[in-house]
């Protein structure tokens, strides 16, 4: 099992950048494929990226493509997302996931997920 705690979420000026931690339990995190995904308000959550277990495959929504970097430490338990260019839309509660220890990609959807963070708010100014 593998318990995730987010942070970094905080009011950014848009155009700002903004970069989000995760932090894993536990001693076998480099086992776990990670994601984030995010979920504003009224809306359903949606996928933002996603990383494999050794950072070899990664994948992008197209709405942070070229403009976010997801990476991971699995020295340190510790996953990131940065995101630049921020838009009023990039606003939401932002989730840190991860896979089940059979799966060693990423993926973009939801329900490929069974540990999920508390999740962090990012909020974004126009």
């Amino acid at each position: 099992q593998v318990q995730l705690v987010e942070s970094g979420g905080g009011f950014v000026q848009g155009g700002g950048s903004l970069r989000l931690s995760c932090y894993a339990s536990g001693r076998t995190f480099s086992m776990y494929a990670t994601g984030w995904f995010r979920q504003a308000p009224g809306k359903e959550r949606e996928f933002v990226a996603a990383v494999s277990r050794n950072a070899g495959t990664i994948l992008y929504a197209d709405s942070v493509k070229g403009r976010s970097s997801i990476s991971r430490d699995n020295a340190k338990n510790m996953v990131y997302l940065q995101i630049d260019s921020l838009k009023p839309e990039d606003t939401a509660d932002y989730y840190c996931a991860a896979r089940s220890r059979s799966y060693s990609l990423g993926s973009s959807n939801s329900d490929d997920y069974s540990y999920w963070g508390q999740g962090t708010r990012v909020t974004v100014s126009s």
